[in-house]
């Protein structure tokens, strides 16, 4: 069995295996081949993979020679006629690439896409939304204080005081979360929008203010997502976060709606009644964003509220983020790969089934299949 490590696309600074997780692996009898430079970014020089073992190869060695090839994320079109027969595992977004996993299908791939796992206890120690998410929460917190032109926390001085930020946040689920408790430690006030009534106890433990919306869609089905809501609801949630946002400072959303554009809930309208000067991070930009302006990868300026649309937040802590991302792909690979290093796929497993989005020829996974 040999396990191949790309190198990912220049906009991207982490990598799917650190040499810690690669020791794992060569302990196994397992070969893993790293493309060369492949962890450079994340500050892990090719020395230290082959000090774990791991051979150092160019790109296309890497593929030709490999069963299993990780990659966070999609391959080039020349890349991935090279992987026939062979295995691919990364965070592909299938519900938005749907003619690449069609394409990868029709070439002969097996792709495991690790951002379908189903959310359950089982599969969190391979949950690579969750460990990244964390990530994000924390690191939008830190970038809106670096943008924001006043303190975050209150401070009482000969000169006069200053009053603590206001902070809104909009979704309680992992980014959310972190958000609130770095907010928290920074001194910030923080008000917290959520559509699940069950992260209440959860924000209000964190030192958040919980303000809650009657009518909520049930979401306990929906495998830890959110779901969509009813129109009343809508109309009632967002008139309960313009009377927020009209007073916030900082504004970090992280809204998503598994597999559909993420949901404008900070509206032109909300925007035009906050305060010059006021921060907004938007970590759902890659689906569309939270608010009507919202650029990937872009910062811009909207009637003196600056806007940061910004999906790839944990690409900026590239060796803790690869750190928790190779724990979650080493999880995973023990799944479909045995002790002695043979290669097992068990559709039995739901994590093994659920992750799969092609095999054998066509696309396997009912919900990347339904999409028109």
């Amino acid at each position: 069995m040999t396990i191949g490590l790309l190198k990912e696309p220049d906009f991207e600074t982490r990598v799917s295996l650190t040499p810690e997780t690669v020791s794992v692996l060569t302990k196994k009898g397992i070969t893993v081949v790293v493309e060369k430079d492949a962890g450079k970014k994340s500050y892990w020089n090719n020395d230290e993979y082959e000090k774990t073992g791991a051979v150092i190869k160019d790109r296309p060695e890497t593929i030709q020679t490999s069963d299993i090839v990780l990659s966070i994320h999609p391959l080039s079109s020349a890349d991935s006629l090279k992987l026939k027969s062979k295995i691919i595992i990364g965070v592909f977004q299938p519900l938005f690439n749907q003619s690449l996993m069609q394409q990868w299908a029709e070439e002969g791939l097996t792709v495991f896409s690790l951002d379908m796992l189903p959310r359950t206890t089982r599969a969190q120690v391979m949950d690579v939304l969750s460990s990244q998410a964390n990530i994000a929460g924390y690191k939008a917190v830190l970038l809106a204080a670096n943008l924001y032109s006043r303190y975050f926390p209150m401070f009482m001085t000969a000169a006069g005081t200053i009053a603590p930020a206001k902070v809104v946040i909009l979704g309680a689920g992992v980014a959310g979360l972190q958000a609130i408790a770095t907010a928290r430690r920074l001194g910030a006030v923080i008000e917290v929008f959520d559509t699940r009534p069950a992260v209440k106890e959860e924000v209000m433990s964190l030192g958040a203010k919980f303000i809650e919306v009657e009518g909520a869609a049930d979401a306990s089905k929906a495998g830890g997502y959110a779901v969509e809501q009813t129109e009343d609801f809508m109309k009632k949630q967002k008139a309960k976060i313009a009377e927020s946002i009209a007073k916030a400072d900082i504004v970090i959303t992280t809204a998503q709606i598994h597999g559909k554009k993420a949901p404008i809930l900070v509206t032109e309208e909300m925007i035009d009644e906050m305060k010059n000067g006021s921060v907004i991070i938007d970590i759902a930009a890659a689906t569309g964003g939270n608010t009507p302006f919202t650029k990937n990868n872009e910062t811009i300026e909207y009637k003196g509220v600056t806007i940061v649309g910004n999906s790839n937040l944990p690409a900026t802590m590239p060796s803790d983020a690869s750190k928790m991302y190779g724990k979650n792909i080493l999880n995973f690979l023990n799944l479909i790969v045995t002790k002695e290093g043979q290669l097992n796929l068990n559709w039995e497993d739901d994590l093994v089934k659920g992750s799969c989005i092609a095999h054998d020829g066509e696309v396997v996974h009912e919900k990347v299949k339904l999409i028109p």
